[in-house]
């Protein structure tokens, strides 16, 4: 397998006040990662995914930023009990919410990137923005939405970075106690000709949804649009309890022993293992944390979400269980050991 998807102890070197409820935390973890990626935290008998602020061609550190969260069980946690010096536990960096390959290829200064973000969406942007500026010829253009300016998130970094690049990169910062929410019509005028860009978008499901089919109005293809999405759960969903059978097998290989049963239709590799009375590694079961990582080794299958393989690491075979799905009448899934 490509990757090690357990959890390390990451040690913080230092933590930085962005905002009065956003702090970045600065890790001593020499993990190879691409800008965009996220690591998901283990503390409070549970996993919360967060973004890398840092990108590899800018920062000699690693960082991930933090928004305290209204009845938010890890980010109210780490901001109050988290000082430098303390260890918390780790995955390696994931995720899929990168540049894309070839974005550099197109024309003589490549495909623009242009993204909208909300609030703490802002925090992997940033990262994308800093890697496409020092890493490639490509203009990068933000429209960030705050609240007000006070909840502006990285101010001064975007500003330096408009000051070192001012003809490959802007920002335009949407406060909605000023200007009123985004609106579709405010995307489409900001996107403007860009409309062959690759496009990012991350922060709140309403928000990304109205920009996404703002995009769509405007024209730009589906594959053009990338986005960014941690759904949390607190308890895992119900297994179905009457799908109908589909003419298939399924055959679960977990700690040496198989276990072979009908396929249902619509049910997780997961949600089938919890049928056959099997108890199988899982966490967030929202496609984040590759905590119920198993290997198709016969057949084929498909995952709802996945925020946590590499391409690699799918065409090896590897697949995220709380979102994969059998699409063969016959499928072996192994777990690890």
């Amino acid at each position: 397998m490509g990757r090690d998807h357990g959890f390390h102890p990451v040690r913080i070197t230092r933590i930085i006040q962005e905002t009065p409820d956003t702090r970045t935390y600065v890790l001593d973890a020499p993990f190879p990662y691409r800008a965009g990626q996220f690591v998901t935290i283990k503390a409070c008998g549970t996993l919360r995914s967060y973004s890398m602020s840092s990108a590899p061609e800018t920062d000699t550190e690693v960082m991930t930023t933090v928004k305290r969260v209204s009845g938010g069980l890890v980010s109210n946690w780490m901001h109050d009990h988290l000082a430098p010096g303390d260890v918390v536990e780790t995955t390696l960096p994931a995720g899929v919410f990168c540049l894309r390959e070839g974005g550099e290829a197109g024309g003589d200064i490549g495909v623009p990137v242009v993204a909208f973000c909300g609030g703490s969406g802002i925090t992997p942007i940033l990262s994308l923005a800093k890697s496409a500026l020092a890493g490639t010829r490509r203009r990068v253009r933000v429209l960030a939405a705050d609240r007000d300016a006070a909840a502006v998130i990285f101010a001064a970094a975007l500003g330096e970075l408009a000051e070192r690049y001012p003809d490959r990169f802007e920002i335009r910062h949407h406060l909605d106690d000023l200007q009123g929410f985004v609106t579709g019509e405010s995307v489409r005028e900001f996107v403007g000709g860009d409309t062959d860009a690759d496009f990012y978008l991350c922060g709140p499901a309403p928000f990304m949804e109205l920009v996404e089919n703002a995009l769509l109005d405007r024209g730009v293809l589906p594959e053009q649009i990338f986005v960014e999405r941690f759904a949390q759960t607190t308890d895992p969903p119900p297994a179905p309890e009457e799908a109908p059978e589909q003419d298939g097998t399924l055959t679960l290989v977990l700690s040496g022993k198989r276990h072979t049963l009908a396929q249902r239709s619509g049910e997780t590799f997961l949600e089938s293992a919890r049928r056959a009375g099997l108890a199988p590694p899982f966490s967030c079961e929202a496609g984040n944390c590759a905590t119920c990582i198993a290997q198709v080794t016969e057949g084929e299958a498909k995952m709802r979400v996945n925020n946590a393989l590499d391409e690699d690491e799918i065409a090896e075979g590897w697949v995220l269980t709380c979102q994969g799905e059998p699409t063969a009448p016959h499928v072996t899934v192994v777990y690890e050991d």
